[in-house]
This record gives structure tokens, C-alpha cells and sequence, in this order.
């Protein structure tokens, strides 16, 4: 398992790391550029000194030890001075074209001990308390002897070092300022983390009440936003699941007293034994019904439909559902009307949970139409459209936005299930089962194709 730290602590790091490296590449890049553009300048600064000198050693030669000078050089841009000597084969000074006599005798007594030719090119060196940038060329006048030339870097140098203190000092102070930031900002970053976690505890602990959370990033608003949301449909279930369980109470324990009822008659002998057998095996049928309403509603709410679904035709399987409440209809003497497609009206599907859809429908329907029940089935080139219609006295205004809830009864209602499975196989399958009044209720199932 890998290390976990805190989110404050790793943005704080990372964001000091990020601080720390930019500002150090940075540090760096300008030190390498001002050290090369120095070094660029003063080998220039070089070259033209021994130029200068050779030429002026060329044409104004008189006398032992050389005659006039070319005379001092500065830099305007880097302000370093440059002079040369001659020195002989073996370091020591044979002339002092320009410059300080102590910084002459310097230059011969370092290279008394170091190698004397001409691959010693802008080599920086430390004489007479001081920093120079030095170079050797043969002298142009007396071929045994070498022209030095050299550059006073002193002053630059320092200058470089200074920037370079400044430089390590504005480092340090952005460092400490993003230690402060950094932390600042990932306080501010991990206490809506805090909070929102918190908050997801009190829900998984089973308080859904909202909070009323608000902060700066969006992100988290909307986090915040879509928890609420959540702890809202959790509390709306746990109360539907209360209610639910409250109501099973209540549906199963009616036949239950009736059962119970009539066994503690015959029991007792107050009751006709067969009178009270036909209603126990009424009740206990009744009941069966019921739980398997309540295993299949279950199942159905939990996962796709099991089992390989096949195309049915469903006008084949409505009519079947028709035959099935023909006896309850003719009972309440109502007819069927039936308006399908010529054409087969396939859907796949398992003819289990055609069955429950429509044989809940129609039973609706026979219980509260009129005189008629009207059965359309038909296919578009986008949708199959399935109605169940009555000429009953419609739903009532108050009941028409509950009618699909569990244990939700409207008046002549019978365990408020059917309805509910109902719409579960609809949606199960892709579809929507709706309701409206139009001249009484009229169930209209629709499967996108």
C-alpha cells in the first residue's frame, strides 16, 4: 500500500518545490548569462589590447625597453582596465608597457611558476590583491619574448558576486513567502475537503439533512450541491421505505386476522367449518397474491430482467391478458374494444413481465370502467405504443401524481401494487408508463424503438 499524506501537505510541497525550482533555474540561467557576456566582453577587451600593443610596439619602438606607450584601455560597458607586459622565456618582466610596475611584477612572478605560451587564453587569475583576465601572444619586436595583456575584472567580479548575494537573498524571500502562500492556499484547499467529508460521514450514518454549505471554487459548490441533492433523495427513500413497510404491516395483516378469525372459529366450533375453510383459502390466496407481488416488485426494482428476452407480439400478448379478466368483466357486464395494427407489434421481452404490465392494467381497468374497455396497440417507426383506456370516473385530481407509488390506493383501490409493478416492467424494458383523464383513465405505455 503506498504512503498517504495529507492533500495540505502535498500541495504545500509541491507548490514550495515549484516555487523552488523555477527560482533556482532562474537564478542560474542569469548567472550563466551575465558570466558569459562578461566573458565575452573582456576577451574582446583582450583582443583589442593586444592588438593595440602590438601595433604601437610596431611603430614606436626606441630605446631599451620599448619607447611610448599605446596607453590605458577601459571598457565602457564592464569598466575593466587593460595594460600588457612583456615578459622573457622564462616569466621574468622585461617591460611595463602600461599599468601599475606592482601588478607587472606580479603577472611575471605567477608565471615564473605556471606554463608561458600561447594557449594561455582569458585565463582569470589572482595578483597583487586583485582579479585579472590574461593573455600571452609572441612580442612582435623581440620574437624570445611574450606579450601579456591582462584586464583588471576585479570590480566586475565583485559586482557579479554582489548580484549573485542579492539573487540567493530574493530567493530566500520568495521561498519563505511561498511556504507562506502555499500553506495558506492549501488550508483553504483541504477545509471544504474537510467539511464535504464530514458531511458524507452524517449521510452514510444515516442523517440526511441538508447543509448549508458555500464555498469560493465552483467545484466545490458543486459538490456541496449534488451532496444535498443526494442526502434529499436518500431521506425521500428512507421515508418511501418506511412508508412502504408500514403498509405491507398493514395489507398482510388484514387477511392474516381474517385467517386466524375463522381457524379460531372452527376451533372453537362457532363457526360452519366449510364456510370458514372457503374463507380461509380466499384469504390465503389473497395473501399469496400479495407476496408475490411484493418478491416480483422487488426483483424487477433491483436489476435488469432476468432470462433471455424474446420478441412477442405484443397485440398476442394483450389478448391473452383480456382473456384472462374476460370472467371478472362479463361479472360487470363491460366489453373490450380493441384497436391494433394489422401487423405483428413485436417488442423483446419475456412474457412474464408482459404479462404482470398488461394483466395489471387491464385488471385496473376492469375495476373501474363503466361499460367499456378500450385495448390500442401500435408501432411507429420510433416507438411502440401500447393504451389501456376505461370509461370509468378517472382519477381523481388529488390521486393522479400518486397512482404509481407503493401501497398508494385511490378509492376502489385494491393493495396499491399492481400499478407500481407496472411501471417497474416499463421502465425496466426502456419504457414510460403514463396516466392522464380523458373521458376516464386512460394507461398509456410507450417503448422507444
Amino acid at each position: 500500500m503506498k504512503h498517504q499524506w495529507h492533500i495540505q501537505t502535498r500541495l504545500l510541497l509541491t507548490l514550495v518545490g515549484l516555487t523552488v525550482t523555477i527560482l533556482l533555474a532562474v537564478g542560474l540561467i542569469f548567472n550563466l548569462s551575465v558570466q558569459g557576456y562578461i566573458r565575452n566582453r573582456v576577451s574582446a577587451q583582450l583582443t583589442s589590447v593586444t592588438q593595440n600593443a602590438s601595433d604601437d610596439r610596431r611603430g614606436g619602438m626606441h630605446g631599451p625597453h620599448g619607447g611610448k606607450s599605446f596607453g590605458e584601455q577601459r571598457d565602457r560597458i564592464t569598466g575593466a582596465t587593460g595594460n600588457a607586459v612583456v615578459l622573457d622565456q622564462s616569466g621574468a618582466l622585461v617591460s611595463t608597457l602600461r599599468g601599475d610596475a606592482a601588478v607587472g611584477e606580479a603577472i611575471s612572478a605567477y608565471f615564473a611558476t605556471h606554463e608561458l605560451n600561447e594557449d594561455v587564453q582569458n585565463r582569470t587569475v589572482s595578483l597583487a590583491g586583485g582579479k585579472y583576465a590574461v593573455s600571452v601572444s609572441t612580442d612582435p619586436v623581440q620574437e624570445d619574448c611574450w606579450l601579456v595583456s591582462y584586464v583588471d575584472v576585479t570590480s566586475i567580479l565583485a559586482f557579479t558576486a554582489h548580484i549573485n548575494t542579492v539573487l540567493l537573498f530574493i530567493i530566500g524571500a520568495a521561498i519563505l513567502l511561498s511556504v507562506f502562500f502555499s500553506r495558506r492556499f492549501a488550508c483553504s484547499f483541504a477545509a471544504p475537503v474537510r467539511e464535504l467529508s464530514d458531511f458524507a460521514r452524517e449521510i452514510g450514518g444515516g442523517s440526511f439533512e441538508n447543509r448549508d454549505l458555500r464555498f469560493r471554487d465552483l467545484e466545490f459548490g458543486q459538490l456541496a450541491f449534488s451532496m444535498n441533492q443526494m442526502a434529499s433523495e436518500l431521506r425521500e427513500a428512507n421515508r418511501k421505505q418506511e412508508t412502504f413497510f408500514q403498509n405491507v404491516s398493514h395489507e398482510l395483516r388484514t387477511p392474516l386476522t381474517s385467517i386466524r378469525g375463522n381457524a379460531e372459529g372452527i376451533a372453537c366450533g362457532v363457526m360452519e367449518p366449510n364456510a370458514a375453510a372457503q374463507i380461509i383459502l380466499a384469504e390465503s390466496d389473497k395473501l399469496g397474491g400479495m407476496v408475490e407481488d411484493i418478491l416480483y416488485l422487488s426483483r424487477i426494482g433491483k436489476s435488469a430482467p432476468e432470462g433471455a428476452a424474446e420478441p412477442l407480439d405484443l397485440r398476442d400478448e394483450l389478448s391473452l391478458c383480456v382473456s384472462e379478466q374476460r370472467a371478472e368483466a362479463e361479472k360487470r357486464a363491460l366489453t373490450f374494444r380493441f384497436d391494433f395494427d394489422d401487423a405483428p407489434v413485436l417488442l423483446p421481452m419475456r412474457e412474464q413481465d408482459a404479462q404482470r404490465l398488461f394483466g395489471n392494467l387491464i385488471s385496473n381497468a376492469v375495476r373501474y370502467a363503466a361499460h367499456a374497455i378500450t385495448l390500442s396497440c401500435h408501432a411507429s417507426a420510433d416507438a411502440v405504443t401500447i393504451c389501456v383506456a376505461d370509461d370509468g370516473p378517472g382519477i381523481a385530481a388529488e390521486d393522479l401524481t400518486h397512482v404509481f407509488e407503493r401501497f398508494y390506493k385511490g378509492a376502489g383501490g385494491k393493495h396499491g401494487i399492481g400499478l407500481s409493478i407496472a411501471q417497474s416492467v416499463a421502465e425496466a424494458y426502456g419504457g414510460a408508463l403514463t396516466v392522464r383523464n380523458d373521458g376516464g383513465a386512460v394507461f398509456e405505455t410507450r417503448f422507444p424503438i
